[in-house]
């Protein structure tokens, strides 16, 4: 009997966004990248999440995955007969093949199907995503179809609730308006694997729902200083490779670009730095000795981990403050919890032990750093006359590269201060243990949630406070690069 292949729920919506995608998971899946380390945390909360949402829905049994569809197909059918909730419940018609989160039995013989997701809203994906498992368990009688998300307004007090940190949304309406479609879909998928690779160009796609894993190598025809790098470019992107325009430098002159692209444009065709030089003489002006230069790096998790905090909450864990004197001497502070307690208590009072009385604050992207002193005032009321004397201190270095008062062409268009440090002062990250935001606070949720030997978890707290010092002190090497100029 010949083989055929079988569309999984997660393959049915790579079908979705790109048929060059599918046809590689099937015919080429050596081309498709390694799971990054951030994906894998992404789907290891996700899995934390569904454990969770089973308690809801107590004394049921789950099909364990790795004994083969077959068996897990037969196993869900046995399943079946007990009308209990039954989590995994798999299923296969017209060789679309898909495992439901839960299964909870209703009435006299129907069922609710009932998809968790990690994400706090319902979206497109998370519908077709659930009509293509009722397609895949036609015969069951399916009376309601729920999407249950995290509840982003909840806040913990005491012992984790499950019944609060859940929202149960009722998609039935919307899962029936796309339900005839199903079908037809799959059978297009089908089709395609089973033919040659789809010759399909590059799109917007290529970046929703999410960011695909071949975008580099789909995307590599494009020449360096792309259209695509423009400042906020969006559609107009596509728009330009459509008149068979690629490079920078070919932007006709009657392309409407908006006044930070073209400073972007000029920069990027005569290779110069663009800067304002009365625009950045503006912002020293009002700052005040001593001047402090502060980072957070934060944790969120799906699941809130302590007293008065919510899901994905952006939680300090971790602070760099470095105060330079009108003479140019500086001093260091820092800040790095240590164990499963709330870090928030301790890195207030050490935040209040090492700021000065007075003195200009800068910050890189104020809005971040504003937002998580707002939250502490809110959840440690006795930090908030405190907390609200220091936010009337705040300088944003942002503002001069966000403004495009310097830009440089190597930024390829970001203010990030990932791209602008290294374009004003030739220094960057690459050489640092921890070189990016969203890697400091996986490393820091390992070392601390997780069994590490000591000796790896040392060398971890130094490479994060490394990292969070360069910030802060490379603020300083910015600023003095931008003095120059003035």
């Amino acid at each position: 009997m010949p083989y055929k292949p079988v569309i999984s729920k997660s393959k049915y919506l790579v079908g979705l966004q790109c048929p060059k995608l599918l046809w590689i998971s099937y015919n080429a899946k050596n081309m498709l990248p390694k799971i990054s380390d951030s994906t894998q945390y992404i789907f290891d909360q996700g899995n934390e999440v569904g454990d969770l949402a089973k308690k809801l829905y107590p004394n049921g049994k789950e099909i364990a995955w790795g004994m083969g569809f077959k068996r897990m197909i037969e196993k869900s059918k046995e399943l079946l007969k007990e009308r209990i909730p039954i989590y995994e419940a798999s299923f296969l018609s017209n060789q679309g093949f898909s495992r439901i989160d839960i299964l909870n039995p209703v009435n006299k013989d129907e069922w609710d199907l009932i998809e968790v997701k990690s994400s706090t809203k319902v979206d497109d994906t998370n519908l077709h995503d659930v009509s293509f498992q009722k397609y895949c368990c036609r015969g069951l009688k399916i009376r309601k179809t729920f999407l249950m998300h995290i509840n982003k307004e909840y806040k913990r007090k005491g012992e984790l609730d499950i019944n609060k940190l859940f929202k149960l949304e009722d998609i039935t309406k919307e899962v029936k308006k796309l339900s005839p479609f199903v079908k037809e879909r799959l059978n297009g998928m089908l089709n395609i694997i089973q033919k040659s690779k789809p010759d399909i160009g590059i799109g917007p796609f290529c970046n929703k729902p999410y960011i695909c894993g071949l975008k580099d190598s789909c995307w590599d025809f494009l020449p360096e200083d792309n259209v695509f790098e423009l400042n906020r470019i969006s559609s107009k992107g596509f728009d330009l490779l459509g008149e068979g325009i690629t490079a920078i430098k070919d932007i006709p002159l009657g392309f409407k670009l908006s006044d930070k692209q073209n400073i972007q444009k000029d920069s990027t065709i005569n290779k110069k730095t663009h800067i304002d030089k009365a625009a950045i003489k503006s912002f020293f002006k009002n700052l005040k000795y001593p001047i402090h230069y502060f980072d957070f790096e934060t944790i969120n998790s799906a699941i809130p981990l302590f007293e008065d905090s919510s899901p994905y909450q952006q939680i300090p864990f971790q602070f760099s403050l470095h105060i330079q004197e009108k003479n140019n001497k500086t001093e260091h502070h820092e800040f790095l919890s240590e164990g499963k307690q709330d870090p928030r208590p301790e890195l207030l009072k050490k935040m209040k032990d090492s700021f000065k009385d007075s003195g200009s604050i800068i910050v890189y992207y104020k809005s971040f750093e504003i937002g998580r002193l707002k939250e502490m005032a809110e959840d440690f009321p006795k930090y908030k006359k405190y907390i609200e004397k220091l936010l009337t201190r705040f300088v944003d270095l942002y503002v001069p590269f966000s403004s495009f008062h310097y830009y440089n062409p190597s930024q390829k268009g970001s203010a990030s201060l990932k791209k602008t440090m290294p374009a004003l002062t030739g220094k960057g990250y690459e050489n640092l243990g921890i070189n990016e935001g969203n890697l400091a606070a996986r490393e820091y949720m390992r070392i601390t949630y997780t069994e590490v030997d000591k000796k790896e978890a040392n060398a971890v707290r130094n490479n994060l406070l490394e990292y969070c010092g360069q910030d802060t002190e490379g603020m300083i090497w910015m600023m003095d690069e931008l003095r120059k100029m003035v």
